[in-house]
């Protein structure tokens, strides 16, 4: 799934910060990825905050952001799908609401299992649960997830997960159920039976159906793109006003029956989204918790600059979260023009990167992991493998000796596109380039509309910093999402943002998906990572943790591993709802 990271460039006081040490953080923890060793931001992982909430209050969460999309059909960056998945509708399957390894189990949501699969994997069958209700307290049928489903293809909803459109059986050319077309595929024998007909074997077909577009939206309450302002809610919260960039405010869906719910406690009345604020102002506000901010949580991580506000006191520490992303941050380069459609070009920009640089423009160590190859460490046993062997701060030489084979002895000048908050690590990218003889002039764009310019494919630069997470454990839902070109959109272009076309790579994919050995499988998607990165369509850089400070008055507070580290909004309510009224 798509990674928007939102944070700003470092400040020096952190390297300072760091010898302090990770005494102090505590309630509940458990180490999903390890202990942190003396990492005092990795103390925070596998932790919940505050103990178990009691029911009732606010809930405010302090955004320097709008959400890029809370459309069920079109929401597929990380964070909006953990806000969206956990309190405005509910999908078939669901992740577990655990800190730490447990919370990438799967568990039934919608569904009263987690499907079953015809012998070749071709054939899926769902029975949703009974007595689950929309807002208006009329019931959730299969022919509601069905039409999501089907509007997921719509030109108009763009920039949706496409497990849809790569797996179900005549999808091709499908432009969703306007014109009264519906997909054959999709079958509802009845209101609580899905049956998916699939092109392909895909065994991990579950998986998917965690994404958003599996949530059910009834057609006669369906608006076209004005849905995003007004979701139609199925979880146990609905929209109670909602001004773009200024406040989104949720209020209980009093059909929503807890019996049919596994995972969602619902535990605060009111959930109170303010947007616009300042990065520096909200790890401020967290930090001090004073007042109503003691019942409020960031939306944004903590920027590094503020960390020698956190890390040297005991009780900011104790309100630490900082899961790992399990996303790998790149560098994309358009392979479709010149100069990057040539191997030598972009395999000196490969050389010609400090990752390091890049890696302390975005809090070192403490908050970062360097990466070797695309796929995250977890895709590899633990450990990125490094088959490249470039040096951790580039080689301007070699780099300067591959532009002068590509006959540009005088280097080249290009374009970068970032989301506001990578600006720093944008200014180190252009800096270590430079060393190269590549001039890279950068373009800052809104995090709300950061996907969308990127996503349009001819009006984009030629290189775009973004990052990519595996939607569950698998290469199947990472490498073909970033690299397979089949599915590249002239709009709405949602992971391939290389435009990377390599015929000989795509044929590659195919054979691994059909294979039923998944050790197997996961070799191959191993080895096809080295393959794809010497054609260097894209540059690795980092995996990066996301750290929170939580208020005072929060309880059941942790990041959740399958949603790129962000607060699980499953479960955090407040200590003392009473401090908490509004």
């Amino acid at each position: 799934m798509k990674n928007q990271r939102t944070r700003t460039s470092l400040a020096a006081l952190l390297a300072a910060s760091l010898a302090l040490g990770a005494a102090g953080c505590s309630g509940g923890r458990r180490t999903a990825h390890g202990s942190g060793g003396g990492n005092p931001l990795a103390a925070g992982q596998g932790t919940t905050v505050g103990g178990t909430p009691r029911k009732g209050g606010t809930l405010t969460v302090l955004s320097n952001q709008d959400f890029s999309h809370l459309d069920p059909a079109r929401n597929w960056v990380m964070s909006d799908m953990d806000f969206g998945t956990r309190l405005l509708y509910r999908t078939l399957v669901t992740y577990k609401a655990e800190p730490g390894a447990a919370g990438s189990t799967l568990v039934p949501d919608l569904a009263t299992d987690l499907g079953t699969a015809s012998a070749d994997a071709r054939t899926w069958t769902f029975h949703l649960r009974p007595g689950v209700a929309y807002e208006d307290g009329s019931p959730v049928t299969a022919q509601d997830v069905k039409y999501n489903v089907e509007r997921s293809f719509s030109p108009d909803l763009p920039g949706g997960a496409d497990y849809a459109a790569r797996y179900l059986e005549g999808a091709e050319g499908y432009q969703g159920p306007a014109q009264g077309r519906h997909l054959d595929s999709v079958e509802t024998p009845d209101d609580r039976t899905l049956v998916f007909h699939l092109r392909k074997p895909f065994a991990e077909f579950p998986w998917a159906t965690v994404m958003p577009t599996f949530a059910p939206v009834p057609q006669k309450q369906d608006t076209g793109p004005r849905f995003d302002n007004r979701p139609f809610s199925s979880g146990p919260y609905k929209v109670d006003s909602y001004a773009r960039n200024k406040r989104l405010v949720l209020v209980r869906n009093e059909h929503w029956d807890p019996s049919t719910d596994p995972v969602r406690k619902a535990y605060p009345d009111r959930i109170v989204v303010t947007m616009g604020l300042k990065a520096n102002q909200i790890d401020d506000r967290m930090t001090a918790s004073r007042g109503a901010d003691a019942s409020a949580v960031p939306w944004s991580a903590l920027r590094p600059e503020s960390a020698p506000k956190v890390l040297p006191n005991a009780e900011v520490r104790r309100r630490l979260l900082s899961e790992s992303t399990n996303c790998t941050d790149m560098l994309q380069m358009h392979t479709g023009r010149a100069p990057f459609d040539d191997v030598r070009v972009r395999r000196a920009v490969q050389y010609a990167l400090d990752r390091d640089a890049v890696l302390t423009a975005s809090g070192g160590p403490a908050l970062n992991e360097p990466s070797t190859a695309y796929m995250p460490s977890g895709l590899f046993g633990g450990r990125q493998p490094d088959t490249l062997k470039i040096p951790a701060t580039g080689d301007p030489g070699r780099a300067r000796q591959l532009l002068k084979e590509a006959g540009r002895p005088d280097g080249l000048t290009t374009r970068l596109t970032v989301s506001t908050g990578d600006r720093g690590r944008a200014e180190a990218i252009q800096q270590s380039l430079a060393k190269a003889g590549i001039k890279v002039v950068i373009e800052t764009v809104d995090p709300s509309a950061f996907y969308a310019t990127i996503g349009d494919t001819r009006n984009r630069t030629d290189l775009v910093y973004t990052g990519w997470c595996p939607d569950y454990p698998s290469g199947s839902t990472f490498l073909p999402f970033v690299f397979d070109a089949r599915f590249i959109k002239e709009k709405g272009n949602s992971g391939n943002h290389s435009l990377f076309r390599d015929e000989q790579v795509m044929r590659r994919m195919d054979e691994i998906a059909a294979m039923t050995d998944t050790a197997q499988a996961d070799r191959a998607w191993q080895q096809l990572d080295g393959t794809i990165l010497a054609k260097a369509p894209a540059v690795p850089v980092l995996v990066r943790r996301w750290p929170l400070v939580v208020g005072t008055n929060i309880a059941g507070a942790h990041g959740h591993p399958s949603f790129g580290g962000q607060l699980d909004y499953a479960t955090v309510g407040l200590k003392d709802p009473a401090k908490a009224r509004g």
